[in-house]
């Protein structure tokens, strides 16, 4: 890796002066006033600004995990999609890497959300997503959208109409472009599938300067490469996804299990007979603190009077009928509901602490034992105030290639979503991670690239993507042959 310590040029051009290019010589951009500046690789005209202070780099430094901290050298605010291309092309005649970062959160807390540098460049060039952040169109059956448009500001303008996406996560403040790099999990997953099952065409610039369209039958290879391929073949810079009618309002049914068991045999249940809409669950201390229980989620959407059949969607269940809870909603304030846990999280000092987060999906047939595992292990404290997601989901649903899957009809997600208190032991929840990683590995279980695992080789990411990984690689080779895009997943080392 190049030395990311910001020079005395780039410290200087950012200040008082005009940077004019790069210079491979110094490693380090040249300005206006430079006696040698005649000798660089002039920057294109933009639309945009390139910014090279301390101020514009540092906040591309760091991520949402706040483990892995990576300098650039240069921030392209975008006035265009063309300013991508003409920056995608000068990193490539440069050598220098270059990453899309999502920018996602609330107010003026944005940065990106992957959780161990995934985003990231160490030198190199980061793009601000929110310089690509206009809804271009919005028909009955789906909407255009640039890369940084917020999922939350997306699923508002859907509703004017009357109108959602219909995969969303369960925290709206990430951009679309983000999400559709990795998947993009949520509630309806058994219906819909991951967000890049919702895609219907992407606008990318790929590694080798090209603005492409790309959909499933116009370049499959690069639509199929792009979407949850953690942004290896391009920068996705404009996507058409899918939107469907609007429920009014929605039921949950919170429904308290005190043993695996009956929580695995009705949480598979309720998926196969469709009961719910939306369905997740979680492992949670025990409200008695005998160790761990299991919440399932179940939500009802609905419009008008016709209101859910309460005794029908609960029939047969095996819960803990005396710790049912039922609440309704808006349908809005139902799918923005976790804007009330982060500010929770804000107020009592969680959100900003490290988060050393797991995200794995596990064979259905291997789960109860994975999860024996992970409670004999964790404590109330490796959670701190997080959650521990843990539901089923039907593979046949997601069709991404990229985003690879248990090689069997069920899967569950497991999301050990840690906000630890201050203070706690990052480093061994990190190796926790790890040993954790390893055992699932063994009992056929894939990663979901949001995570924290330290460690990475690419060995291990050639045994996750298994079948597909000639694939990747074919199209790295095609898209991105200078290997300048998204260096921070590391697939490629």
């Amino acid at each position: 890796m190049r030395n990311s310590t910001p020079t005395r040029r780039s410290v200087l051009g950012g200040l008082a002066a005009t940077v004019v290019g790069w210079s491979a010589t110094s490693q380090s951009w040249a300005l206006a006033s430079d006696p040698a500046a005649a000798g660089v690789a002039p920057l294109p005209r933009l639309d945009g600004t390139l910014e090279t202070t301390p101020a514009a780099t540092a906040e591309f430094a760091g991520d949402f995990g706040g483990m892995v901290s990576h300098t650039s050298w240069a921030v392209l605010r975008p006035g265009s999609v063309q300013d991508v291309v003409k920056m995608v092309n000068y990193a490539r005649a440069n050598r220098l890497t270059i990453a899309m970062n999502g920018r996602g959160g609330t107010g003026t807390d944005l940065e990106s959300h992957s959780c161990y540098g995934q985003a990231l460049t160490d030198g190199g060039i980061s793009i601000d997503a929110r310089g690509l952040s206009r809804i271009i169109r919005l028909d009955a059956r789906s909407a255009v959208v640039e890369a940084g448009v917020t999922w939350a500001q997306l699923t508002d303008a859907a509703l004017a109409k009357g109108l959602t996406p219909p995969a969303l996560t369960d925290y709206l403040h990430l951009s679309v472009g983000g999400t559709l790099s990795v998947g993009g999990v949520g509630a309806t997953v058994q219906t819909y599938g991951l967000q890049v099952d919702t895609v219907k065409s992407i606008d990318i610039v790929t590694g080798t300067g090209r603005l492409v369209t790309a959909s499933k039958s116009v370049r499959p290879d690069l639509f199929e490469a792009a979407l949850a391929g953690g942004g290896q073949v391009g920068i996705i810079v404009r996507a058409t996804v899918d939107l469907v009618p609007a429920p009014e309002k929605a039921t949950v049914y919170r429904l308290i299990y005190r043993d695996e068991e009956s929580y695995l045999a009705d949480a598979e249940k309720i998926m196969a007979e469709g009961r719910f809409q939306g369905q997740v669950g979680e492992i949670m201390p025990a409200q008695d603190g005998s160790g761990w229980w299991y919440r399932l989620e179940g939500v009802a959407y609905w419009s008008g009077t016709a209101a859910p059949d309460s005794g029908r969607l609960l029939a047969g269940l095996r819960d803990d009928r005396s710790l049912l809870t039922v609440e309704e909603f808006s349908y809005r304030d139902c799918v923005f509901r976790t804007d009330a846990a982060e500010a929770w999280l804000r107020e009592n000092g969680y959100w900003h602490q490290p988060k050393p987060w797991l995200s794995l999906f596990l064979p259905a047939s291997r789960a109860a034992e994975f999860a024996r595992v992970v409670e004999e292990e964790l404590t109330a404290d490796d959670l701190g105030a997080g959650f521990l997601l843990f539901y089923p989901y039907p593979t046949a649903r997601l069709t991404r290639p990229m985003a690879v899957q248990p090689d069997e009809k069920v899967a569950y997600l497991f999301d050990l979503l840690r906000f630890p208190a201050p203070g706690a032991d990052v480093e061994r929840m990190l190796e926790q991670n790890r040993r954790l990683y390893d055992i699932a590995v063994s009992l056929g279980a894939k990663r979901y690239l949001v995570g924290a695992i330290p460690g990475m080789t690419p060995r291990d990411w050639r045994t996750h993507f298994g079948r597909v990984w000639k694939t990747l690689v074919e199209a790295k080779r095609c898209y991105d042959p200078a290997n300048i895009l998204t260096p921070g997943q590391g697939f490629f080392g």
